[in-house]
């Protein structure tokens, strides 16, 4: 069983506009769209995927959820958005109501800082209805986007909320692994791989010390589409020199755990 936790999916004529912007100033590698995801997960050997779906502002939020919550379930697992714009209330309602499992924060688009008490009481709501909570964290935009999501503010914010399913991407620190060995490897937290426009370009011994160092039934495998490739993430993945057991866990097995999905582990 193998499952991307880090796919980022629009409806198509979003799509098309979205990544012609280059976010984070990348070139997408597939299309942003979830006819394109199945292409790439069959044709990557990827049983299913965390379709992440993000509102940059509160107006959007309802819609946003009402797109994601739609995705087939045979395939696709839907994380919605949440936005400090609304009440605690009203985010739960637009999670609950379109059938969304689980929730995408992203400091770089969102008004939303580990710092911030809006935040926060948003996630003191998740944890307290079991909504587990991916958020990309570390760099990739200018100071004020970095700022909000910075690793010393996760472990802060984690510290404060008992109970919190979190899922750090970018092993808790895109472009500052420094402060993320320092902030987030060996918290109460699971890390996911992904690192545009590969992890492949991190080093192999450091990247396995710091799986090791936090635990490797803590870490999860995502590739951060369609940004990257997934197979070729797969392939860096495999190449770390892991256990079986360890590789089978990051690959899927440990999400399958964290989420209490209801499948195989092989």
């Amino acid at each position: 069983m193998i499952i991307d936790a880090h796919c980022h999916v629009w409806p198509d004529e979003i799509a098309r506009r979205v990544l012609a912007d280059r976010p984070v100033g990348l070139d997408p590698v597939h299309d942003g769209t979830l006819s394109g995801l199945l292409k790439t997960l069959d044709a990557s050997g990827i049983d299913m995927a965390l379709t992440l779906a993000v509102a940059n502002v509160g107006r959007t939020v309802w819609r946003t959820n009402e797109f994601i919550g739609t995705v087939d379930r045979t395939r696709f697992i839907p994380f919605g958005t949440v936005h400090p714009d609304l009440s605690v209330e009203e985010n739960l309602r637009a999670l609950k109501e379109n059938g969304v499992v689980g929730v995408k924060l992203h400091p770089l688009f969102q008004e939303v800082a580990f710092a911030d008490e809006r935040t926060r009481d948003i996630l003191v709501g998740l944890a307290e209805n079991d909504v587990p909570v991916l958020s990309h964290v570390g760099s990739g935009g200018g100071e004020a986007e970095n700022r909000r999501g910075a690793p010393r503010d996760l472990h802060d914010m984690v510290a404060e909320i008992p109970g919190l399913r979190l899922i750090a991407a970018h092993y808790g620190g895109y472009q500052v692994l420094d402060e993320a060995e320092k902030w987030a490897v060996g918290t109460d937290i699971h890390l996911e791989t992904s690192w545009p426009p590969s992890m492949g370009t991190l080093p192999r011994e450091r990247v396995l010390d710091i799986i090791r160092r936090h635990g490797a039934d803590r870490v999860v495998f995502g590739s951060d589409w369609p940004m990257t490739d997934p197979a070729t993430e797969i392939a860096a993945i495999r190449d770390l020199g892991l256990t079986p057991e360890e590789e089978a866990g990051v690959l899927g097995g440990n999400l399958v755990r964290l989420l209490g999905l209801d499948l195989p582990t092989t």
